[in-house]
C-alpha cells in the first residue's frame, strides 16, 4: 500500500511539518503595485456578488475539535480510495479530492471489475457518504447520529466493493495525531450538523477566491484541490521549471519537484488554530517573509514559514471575497518576483492577457 500525505499524506502536518520546510526569500512588490493589483483583481471578479453576511463566522478549532476531527476522518477514506485507485498524475495530484456544491468528493474512478466509473463522497447536506455508479447505482452511509468513523469507513468501503468491485486500501489515518485504523475508529463519532453547515459555507467561499485566482493563470495548474491529509484547500501554480525535493522520501521527491506557488485555505487545526488563506513559493528563497502583503491584515507567519490573512480579517472587510482574493494575488505576485519567475506568467496571473479575448 501507498501512504501519500497532503497532497497525498503524511508529509505536510495541516501544512506543518512540509510547511516548516518552506521558510523563504525576499520581494520588492510596494504600495502602487499592490493598489494596481486590487483594483485589476477587483475587476476580474466584478460578476461576483458582494455578500459578506454569506461567509459565516468560524469558531476557533478547538472549539469544533471534535465535529472536525471526525469530518476529517471521513475524508480521509475517500482520499485514500482516490490515492490507490485514480491513475497516477505528477505531484501526486491523482491522490485529491475536490469540493462541490454538495461536499467533498473523488474525481470519477475506474471501477476495478471494469464495469465503468465510480465516484465516492461526503453529502453535507443530506449528512451522508454515498458510493455512486456511472451505471446509476448509488448506495448511502449515514453518518448521524453522531456514527463513529470506523462504522462509516467499512460501510464505505463495502459499499465501493458491491459496486466496482475489488478493492483495498490502508486504513492507517495519515498527518493527523491519532494512529487508530480509520476502520477500526470508535473514538471520533462526533457530527454536529450545524457545525458541518457553518464549515461547508465557509469552505465553499474560500474554495471560489482560490478558483477565481487561478482563472487567468496560462501557465500548468491545479484544479482547487481538496487535500484529505492536512484537510484544507488549495491551488498550485507552476512556473514550468523543476525543482529539487526538501527530501528523498516518496512523498517529496514525487510531490515537490517542481517549482510552484501555492496558495490555500484551513478552518483551523491543533498547529493554526483558527481558519485562514495561506501562501508559499517553493524551492525557498532567503528573505521571502521579509516584505508586506496586501490587504494590511496580512503577516507573515514565521513558525509555519509561510504568508497568512485570517479568515476573520477577511471576512469584516467590506468585500470579504475582493479582500481574499487581493491576498492570493498579491502572494503570487510577490513570489514570482523574487523568485524569477517569466514576467509574462506572472502578469497572466493578474488577467494580461485576459483569459478570454
Amino acid at each position: 500500500m501507498k501512504h501519500y500525505a497532503n497532497r497525498a499524506g503524511q508529509s505536510r502536518m495541516g501544512n506543518g511539518r512540509w510547511l516548516r520546510a518552506v521558510r523563504s526569500g525576499t520581494t520588492h512588490c510596494n504600495g502602487a503595485w499592490l493598489g494596481r493589483l486590487a483594483l485589476s483583481k477587483c475587476e476580474a471578479v466584478a460578476s461576483v456578488p458582494v455578500m459578506s453576511e454569506a461567509w459565516p463566522a468560524l469558531p476557533a478549532y478547538v472549539s469544533w475539535r471534535a465535529t472536525c476531527d471526525t469530518l476529517h476522518a471521513h475524508t480521509q477514506v475517500l482520499g485514500k480510495l482516490a490515492a490507490t485507485i485514480a491513475p497516477p498524475e505528477p505531484q501526486l495530484q491523482h491522490a485529491a479530492l475536490r469540493l462541490t456544491a454538495r461536499g467533498w468528493e473523488t474525481a470519477p474512478l475506474p471501477a476495478p471489475d471494469g464495469s465503468g466509473a465510480f465516484v465516492a463522497a461526503l453529502d453535507l447536506h443530506a449528512h451522508e457518504a454515498l458510493v455512486e455508479h456511472s451505471d446509476g447505482r448509488v448506495r448511502r452511509i449515514p453518518l448521524t447520529p453522531d456514527r463513529p468513523v470506523g462504522d462509516v469507513t467499512r460501510e464505505v468501503l463495502a459499499a465501493a466493493r458491491d459496486v466496482a468491485g475489488a478493492i483495498e486500501i490502508d486504513p492507517t489515518p495519515q498527518e493527523v495525531s491519532w494512529t487508530v485504523p480509520l476502520d477500526e475508529d470508535d473514538e471520533h463519532r462526533r457530527y454536529d450538523t450545524g457545525e458541518v453547515a457553518t464549515y461547508f459555507a465557509a469552505a465553499t467561499r474560500a474554495a471560489q477566491v482560490l478558483a477565481a485566482l487561478r482563472a487567468p493563470y496560462r501557465g500548468r495548474s491545479t484544479s482547487v484541490n481538496a487535500w484529505w491529509g492536512s484537510f484544507d484547500l488549495a491551488v498550485n501554480l507552476y512556473s514550468g521549471r523543476p525543482a529539487d525535493p526538501p527530501s528523498d522520501d516518496f512523498i517529496m521527491r514525487n510531490s515537490m519537484d517542481a517549482e510552484e506557488i501555492a496558495v490555500g485555505w484551513w478552518p483551523g487545526d491543533e498547529r493554526s488554530g483558527k481558519a485562514a488563506f495561506y501562501a508559499y513559493a517553493h524551492p525557498p528563497r532567503e528573505g521571502f517573509g521579509a516584505d508586506d502583503l496586501a490587504p494590511a491584515a496580512a503577516r507573515w507567519d514565521g513558525e509555519l514559514g509561510l504568508y497568512v490573512l485570517d479568515w476573520d480579517d477577511a471576512r469584516r472587510a467590506p468585500d470579504p471575497h475582493a479582500a481574499a482574493l487581493e491576498f492570493a494575488a498579491s502572494a503570487v505576485h510577490h513570489a514570482c518576483v523574487i523568485c524569477g519567475w517569466d514576467p509574462e506568467l506572472a502578469d497572466s496571473a493578474l488577467g494580461t492577457p485576459p483569459p478570454v479575448h
